[in-house]
């Protein structure tokens, strides 16, 4: 009752932010990026709560906290000071002022004024747009089976449900409705998150008691089999820390701020969420060593590591709390949705129909497009999670290696190198993307942290080397992208 309950008022309170959000949208660029006028407390909220959806909680925590213990708490450092702080840091006022000089609002826009390039826009949309639906879909199926056991309804109504709120909020009141639902479901994430340890640990006898029990328990669990993998570690350290860099959802916080006053704070901030969530995530997946003495099992005895944190919860947490915990990952899996699919729609919607087909459009048809696509994307969202084709669950296996490794130096040496050549910038992105594909299946899935590493790290030799050969790029679009940075 409880739980029916709050999701109630999270539906209400969500429907109501769309209803002002599209009291406040009137141009493709309110629906966007909100009309560059956010500022830095709801920017940070924006950027912590995108960073992090279900997965960090269920997944994430559950097999990495489980496989490396306390050492899992590396990826949470390095997600808080390398993926959420130093983003801010390093490329915050830069992509700002930069994609104002260059009239810019998406990722594809910004690599084909920066480089010159025709057709480089669509080729960045149409990545976008195979890689990051399927990425959205993933968290549709996941929210499904997550209300599925909860409220005893049947998945396909659950899913149901979920494209129904999100595509009200979202379609309403864009990237401003998206940004408050941002900030209230970041207070959420951090209760439900503080929550959960201070539950867990007080059952665990303490807070030291728990650290030395995890310490004690996993060496019987794990570490006595032999040594886990380190570099397996460090590469995801890397990937999920560095590989926001690239990805077009997270850039987009950056183009939506007020001005650069507000990248300091936003930047602290930003830290200050990404520490308590992401810290919170993997301590509770070491915990497990306190409450299980061996993984869960699927039929087939394989572990079954996405059930352990939900297990571990429903064991051992009040109804009442569990309640707050159901609202805390919903709304992970809500904002990072909902970026994912503003993003996805941006790249048929600003990339290729008003890039290229229609420049002329009229503003009211242009956010009418923006907000059918949207709906659309959501409802194509929909249908592969509900329906599953194999073609579609290796793209999302394939989603954050392919986008990160294509784009991140492309996006990066576009920044700070006035060298850069299109020639250079395609070569890496090619090379990066073919280096996820081949490496995930040559590595194998298990593998693909390392993968995704790889072909992030590769192309930030090739960008240079193919730059210093082929021809400089013209003076006029290096003025107008940089005339206002330095």
């Amino acid at each position: 009752m409880i739980s029916v309950m709050l999701i109630s008022v999270f539906i209400i309170v969500m429907i109501a932010a769309g209803f002002w959000g599209m009291k406040k949208t009137k141009t493709l660029n309110d629906f966007f990026i909100g009309s560059r006028k956010i500022g830095p407390w709801i920017s940070a909220f924006a950027y912590g709560v995108t960073y992090f959806s279900a997965v960090v909680f269920i997944g994430f925590a559950g097999k990495l906290g489980w496989v490396y213990g306390l050492n899992a708490l590396w990826i949470a450092a390095g997600n808080a000071f390398i993926g959420a702080f130093l983003a801010w840091i390093v490329l915050g006022k830069r992509t700002r002022r930069m994609t104002q000089n260059l009239d810019v609002v998406t990722m594809p826009e910004f690599l084909q004024e920066r480089y010159g390039g025709k057709y480089f826009k669509i080729i960045a949309a149409t990545v976008i747009f195979l890689f990051l639906l399927p990425y959205a879909a993933s968290i549709f199926k996941g929210l499904g089976y997550m209300f599925e056991v909860n409220f005893h309804i049947s998945f396909d109504l659950a899913l149901l449900i979920m494209v129904i709120i999100t595509g009200i909020y979202l379609i309403l009141g864009g990237y401003f409705a998206v940004t408050i639902t941002d900030f209230i479901q970041g207070f959420i994430m951090i209760a439900g998150a503080l929550t959960m340890v201070i539950i867990l640990t007080g059952k665990a006898g303490g807070f030291i008691s728990s650290i030395n029990q995890i310490s004690t328990n996993y060496f019987e669990h794990v570490s006595s089999h032999g040594s886990p993998n380190y570099l397996m570690l460090g590469a995801l350290i890397f990937m999920t820390s560095f590989g926001v860099w690239g990805m077009p959802q997270m850039v987009q916080k950056f183009y939506s701020i007020k001005d650069e006053k507000v990248i300091n704070i936003a930047a602290y901030v930003t830290l200050g969420i990404a520490l308590i969530i992401s810290m919170c995530a993997y301590f509770n997946g070491a915990l497990l060593h306190v409450f299980f003495d061996a993984p869960l099992l699927t039929a087939s005895g394989k572990p079954d590591f996405d059930a352990m944190i939900p297990e571990l919860l429903l064991k051992h947490l009040p109804s009442g709390v569990m309640a707050v915990i159901l609202l805390l990952i919903l709304s992970a899996s809500m904002s990072t949705l909902a970026a994912l699919v503003l993003v996805s729609a941006s790249s048929i919607a600003i990339d290729l129909y008003k890039g290229h087909v229609n420049p002329n459009i009229s503003k009211s048809n242009s956010v009418f497009m923006m907000r059918f696509l949207s709906g659309l994307f959501i409802l194509i969202s929909y249908f592969i999670a509900r329906y599953e084709v194999s073609i579609i669950i290796t793209l999302m296996s394939l989603s954050w290696g392919v986008i990160a490794g294509g784009f991140l130096a492309p996006y990066m040496y576009g920044l700070f190198w006035k060298r850069a050549t299109l020639a250079g910038a395609k070569a890496g992105m090619f090379t990066g993307m073919f280096l996820a594909i081949f490496l995930f299946y040559a590595l194998g899935a298990a593998k693909a942290p390392l993968a995704a590493s790889i072909a992030m790290i590769v192309p930030f030799a090739v960008v240079p080397l193919v730059s210093i050969f082929t021809k400089k790029p013209s003076e006029k679009i290096i003025n107008k992208a940089f005339g206002k940075v330095e």
